[in-house]
């Protein structure tokens, strides 16, 4: 390296070659901005991308022969140490555990607090690595200061070492010019995977408490073969009113937000909560938990309930789709907290954070 040179930085990339959901939002629209902010980083990711067209706006470097964990614990490594041991930035909870010049962004510790909203192979893979590859960081980043405080409490980070980096919605994410027609006639809305955690079982449970004969409930989500919740999809098959979406695309997502009577967010855990956001964005009032990080990110533009009651969830419904002066608080609310949030000063912040741990 010549002098004045700036020692190089590597983003792992392996994001791109998932499905897209919070973790993996999070990891896009950051690295989207590092591009632009940390022209000279590299992208690195195995061969099996699935979102194509990002990977070409980053420049990703396809690497290895291997996929999955085994790419990242083995050719990713290998990979690094051979190119001068560079700063690697991890961006969606794991990285190569012997590596020793990275950071790191844990979102959450949502499979030790509760493994059981997770299939046993998951939630015990995490368990043993993620505490490894967190005290083996030079820093670690999440998305909430209450998930700050449960790194450090639950995995002996000490404070000064984890910075909050906060989630947040695309200033241009939603236009009502590109609203398309709504499918669904009156409805309410919940978007989120179909895990235990999102608490849908007490959502619909919560929606037949209030016999609402002209109103659906529809929820957005794919489901994943790391949860575990039978009983869900036997909620979801009982009830006609109760409408299944599956994966929207965003257009299909923006617009589903903007024609919703309400959007209802019960999670029992969440280390961040991007659609909240992204209702309040799309103008839509939003219901959500008085749990975890909720609070912390929806402030004093949602109606705030006990995840764990059922009677208090139904009751919440009821009380916002018959009070249209309330509803349209919240809404004016919520798009100026939405506005808050900034992923151009979320990835400014992380540029700052490389450039002090750059060797």
């Amino acid at each position: 390296m010549l002098l004045g040179d700036k020692p190089p930085v590597v983003v792992n990339a392996r994001f791109l070659t998932q499905p897209i959901s919070g973790v993996q939002r999070f990891a896009v629209e950051i690295c989207l901005r590092l591009k632009q902010f940390l022209p000279e980083a590299k992208f690195i990711a195995p061969k099996n991308i699935l979102h194509k067209d990002i990977a070409e706006i980053l420049h990703v470097e396809e690497y290895g022969r291997l996929a999955g964990h085994l790419w990242e614990q083995i050719e990713l490594p290998f990979f690094l140490n051979a190119t001068g041991q560079p700063l690697l930035i991890n961006l969606c909870n794991t990285g190569p555990i012997w590596y020793q010049n990275k950071i790191v962004c844990i979102h959450d510790l949502s499979f030790l607090i509760n493994p059981k909203w997770f299939s046993q192979a998951f939630s015990t893979f995490y368990r043993y690595t993620i505490p490894l590859i967190a005290k083996s960081s030079k820093r670690v980043l999440t998305v909430s200061n209450y998930s700050r405080r449960t790194i450090v409490e639950l995995l002996g980070i000490a404070e000064s070492n984890v910075d909050v980096i906060y989630n947040a919605v695309s200033e241009d994410f939603f236009s009502p010019a590109d609203v398309l027609q709504n499918k669904y006639g009156n409805y309410i809305l919940a978007v989120g995977s179909l895990d235990p955690r999102k608490n849908l079982k007490r959502l619909i449970q919560a929606y037949e408490l209030c016999r609402l004969a002209d109103t659906k409930l529809v929820i957005v989500g794919a489901g994943s073969k790391i949860f575990n919740d039978t009983a869900l999809h036997q909620l979801l098959q009982g009830n006609p009113s109760v409408v299944l979406a599956g994966y929207l695309s965003d257009e299909e997502l923006k617009s589903t937000y903007y024609h919703a009577r309400l959007f209802v967010y019960p999670s029992m855990f969440e280390g961040f909560g991007i659609p909240p956001l992204e209702a309040m964005r799309c103008g839509c009032a939003t219901v959500v938990s008085k749990t975890t990080s909720l609070p912390e990110v929806c402030g004093d533009a949602s109606y705030y309930v006990d995840p764990a009651n059922t009677e208090e969830i139904a009751e919440a419904i009821k009380t916002l789709l018959g009070n249209e002066r309330m509803r349209k608080s919240l809404i004016m609310k919520g798009y100026n907290r939405s506005l808050a949030f900034s992923w151009e000063e979320s990835a400014k912040k992380i540029v700052g954070i490389i450039e002090k741990n750059r060797e």
